[in-house]
């Protein structure tokens, strides 16, 4: 298989990474809710990490609904994808590091961080939507951090992050009506 085949093949697969997406919107859900929480700055900040936590059960949660198996070896690809997940990890320093120093904008940084770190995606699952979401959500968690309150940043994420699961939902269908497509071409 080539490069490009082994791209279509993981995005058929693991359904462009759809249950992350789904998983994420629950998570970000979660933090717009502490964000309205009537609690000091640093319990509400360490309430949002905490709020991280259920990413994988809620992942594995969503791959049993839309039938996906998170932990295929079947494409190579699949530890490249991996490896952009454990990335974000190194990320999570800044984000504490903002925890301690500039509390206020941590929420800001967490967003910013959670976007930019879609962007590697959009090459592994060729796909627009991955690709205008990881620049999208930075620059608008700059911009809207500096601007609103946390719950109007957070509530904007739970939206986008609806938003890009459906346009994903509608990104899987078409390559798999493609696939389909194609493997009737190859059989004819």
């Amino acid at each position: 298989m080539s490069i490009d085949e082994l791209r279509i093949d993981i995005a058929k697969e693991q359904k462009k990474g759809l249950p992350f997406i789904m998983a994420s919107v629950v998570i970000w859900t979660l933090i717009l809710i502490v964000s309205c929480l009537n609690l000091p700055l640093h319990t509400r900040n360490l309430l949002v990490f905490c709020c991280s936590c259920p990413l994988m059960p809620l992942a594995m949660l969503a791959s049993k609904l839309i039938k996906v198996d998170l932990f295929s070896k079947k494409n190579p690809l699949g530890n490249l994808g991996l490896l952009f997940t454990l990335n974000q990890f190194l990320y999570i320093l800044i984000v504490m590091w903002v925890f301690s120093a500039v509390p206020e904008k941590m929420i800001m940084v967490y967003g910013m961080v959670f976007g930019a770190h879609l962007l590697p995606y959009s090459w592994l699952y060729k796909s627009t939507a991955y690709r205008v979401v990881a620049i999208f959500l930075p620059i608008t968690a700059l911009i809207v951090g500096h601007i609103f309150s946390v719950v109007v940043l957070a509530g904007l994420f739970v939206i986008t992050e609806v938003i890009f699961a459906i346009v994903l939902f509608f990104e899987v269908k078409t390559i798999s009506i493609e696939g389909e497509y194609d493997d009737n071409i190859r059989e004819a």
